[in-house]
């Protein structure tokens, strides 16, 4: 999770794509350049262990966007593709 935040901060669509779930993953991913990432705050997690497929992480990334700032909350689920966890979908 906060390595696909720092990459949305650095603004890497390429490494947005490559840890997205192959069932879920866009054909392309196109970044906003007025946002400017402020925060993330990792709220909950459950699943996720070394030995589970699935976890969700709940979360508040807090950005500013035409100096007015904002925030996007969301509960993803991740789960292990290839051995690596892999985004799959966030509500």
């Amino acid at each position: 999770m906060r390595s696909r935040y720092s990459a949305f901060v650095v603004g890497d669509p390429a490494y947005l794509l490559s840890t997205w779930h192959s069932t879920t993953r866009p054909r392309t991913l196109d970044l906003d350049p007025e946002v400017r990432w402020t925060g993330l705050d990792v709220l909950d997690t459950t699943g996720g262990g070394l030995l589970t497929a699935e976890g969700t992480v709940r979360f508040r990334a807090s950005y500013v966007r035409d100096g007015v700032p904002g925030e996007q909350q969301e509960d993803s689920r991740f789960a292990r593709e290839d051995g690596a966890w892999r985004y799959v979908a966030g509500r």
